[in-house]
């Protein structure tokens, strides 16, 4: 039985190593941290659990069909709600909550503006168009080749998908209130890029958002990842936390072996052979960290060259009283939305006056919280990259929001809080080995899109392979375990 070793088991490896598994390979996966599921990691204190990465569930379809490939479905694991409203926006005037149902969103948008109704029916059909060939043919191809995309119905269609427009001009040319446009162009930001920069077949994600809808799994987002390892296991692949790969050994350009640091014993050091290797851990760390300088594919120049997604500084707030009429999601869009974007894109720096999101999954599950108890998520987008990460400057951000959520909720909470922890980039870096401190991996510009991300196969070690955020399909849940398929078939089709 062929041997292939997986680093890192974040969605994307996870996903590989069950498609790796069911290909009939002798699958190994080595994390770094205690527990796996990489930034979808969950923290258990003082009676809260507390998802410490992703927390939208978005494209349920797409988890359904993950699980339906190995003749389970996601119900076997959990249970999915969806969320009606699927969120609130406050605005510096006021505040909307977006409804579940398309028709009543059409009414909210014709309140706003006369006939967009009508003109949401119209985005809507054209990013249908754009999500059928975007998840079910785009994000499947894995970028080794131009002609991957010599598909007639990808030619047919090409004008359609609007690469080469953007979504912010996009948006531009079907709504006039400010309000709407935001609405629409909030979506992208998961991306981690300016609507302006971000092509518009990307507006597949309005459709995800308003069609497909917002859900959550009950127990949390980690229900997700444990049902995967769950999956897994159940078709043999070994799990080994805690332990920190050091090196990759390779001979004459092949990867014959992966050493990892075991954390638990200290300094002791385990090798293990492997016909093939998947990197599912930071791209970056890989290449400059675990391979020497002649089998590295990209050069610290190209790195630094490519726009990143944002960080994000977080924080897990717990309260020891219930708060009322808030909801599971809420976005915090009452200051500039340019001026943020700028201090993320153009201009990197701490954000002045920043734009923020809450979740509040105890409004939704009383298992995540004590009884009484609410459990807060807060996250402010950031430049990959900031110096000065200190608890200081947490603070500062920290007294600010809080500030504007006590107001716009007309609640007091600051006395409330009994536990808190945050989270930045430079934890991003410690505990993911996250190339600038990034959260969400590459920036899904034009130039950053199919071929022209870092490549899922190593031009240099002929067995060395990559999954994740830093390379097709790009960043994001459901495309990471889309990418683990991904590179899974194509380790297949080369080795069998």
């Amino acid at each position: 039985m062929k041997k292939i070793v997986i680093i890192g088991s974040g969605f994307a490896g996870l996903s590989a190593a069950s498609f790796m598994a069911k290909a009939g390979w002798d699958v190994t996966v080595l994390e770094k941290n205690p527990t796996t599921g990489g930034r979808a990691s969950v923290l258990l204190a003082d009676g809260f659990t507390f998802d410490m990465g992703p927390s939208w569930y978005w494209m349920p379809e797409v988890f359904e069909r993950f699980f339906n490939c190995f003749g389970k479905k996601v119900s076997d694991y959990y249970q999915l709600q969806r969320l009606d409203p699927s969120y609130r926006v406050y605005w510096p005037d006021d505040s909307m909550d977006i409804p579940a149902d398309y028709n009543e969103l059409k009414i909210l948008f014709e309140k706003l503006e006369p006939g967009s109704g009508v003109l949401l029916d119209k985005f809507m059909q054209e990013a249908a168009f754009k999500y059928e060939v975007g998840i079910n043919k785009l994000v499947h191809k894995p970028g080794q080749s131009l002609l991957e995309f010599a598909d007639w119905e990808l030619v047919k269609g090409v004008l359609k998908l609007d690469v080469f427009n953007s979504i912010k001009h996009h948006v531009r040319k079907h709504f006039n209130h400010p309000k709407l446009r935001e609405l629409l162009e909030f979506p992208v930001l998961f991306l981690g890029a300016l609507p302006k920069d971000t092509p518009a077949l990307y507006s597949l994600m309005n459709y995800a958002d308003i069609k497909l809808g917002t859900w959550y799994p009950e127990g949390g987002m980690f229900k997700i990842v444990e049902a995967m390892t769950s999956l897994a296991k159940e078709l043999g692949v070994k799990f080994y936390c805690n332990h920190e790969v050091t090196e990759i050994k390779v001979e004459n350009g092949i990867a014959k072996n992966v050493l990892a640091k075991n954390i638990d014993a200290q300094s002791s050091v385990q090798s293990f052979d492997a016909d093939v290797v998947i990197g599912g851990a930071d791209y970056h760390f890989i290449e400059t960290k675990l391979l020497l300088p002649q089998y590295q594919s990209y050069s610290e120049k190209y790195w630094n060259k490519r726009v990143m997604a944002p960080s994000s500084l977080l924080y897990y707030v717990g309260l020891n009283k219930k708060i009322s009429d808030v909801l599971h999601h809420s976005l915090f869009f009452d200051v500039s939305f340019d001026l943020h974007g700028k201090e993320i894109y153009t201009d990197p720096k701490w954000p002045s006056s920043p734009l923020f999101y809450v979740c509040a999954p105890s409004v939704t599950d009383n298992t995540v919280a004590p009884v009484g108890g609410e459990n807060l998520f807060f996250l402010i987008p950031v430049a990959s990259g900031l110096e000065g990460d200190t608890e200081e400057l947490r603070n500062q951000y920290f007294d600010q929001i809080l500030s504007r959520f006590e107001n716009r909720t007309g609640q007091q909470i600051k006395d409330s809080i009994v536990f808190k922890k945050s989270f930045s980039v430079s934890d991003f870096k410690n505990d993911y080995n996250s190339f600038k401190g990034n959260a969400y991996g590459l920036a899904n510009t034009l130039m950053q899109t199919a071929v022209l991300k870092p490549g899922l196969r190593s031009k240099k070690v002929k067995n060395l392979f990559y999954t994740g955020q830093l390379t097709v399909p790009g960043p994001g849940v459901p495309p990471s375990l889309i990418s683990g398929e991904v590179v899974s078939r194509e380790v297949v089709k080369n080795y069998g």
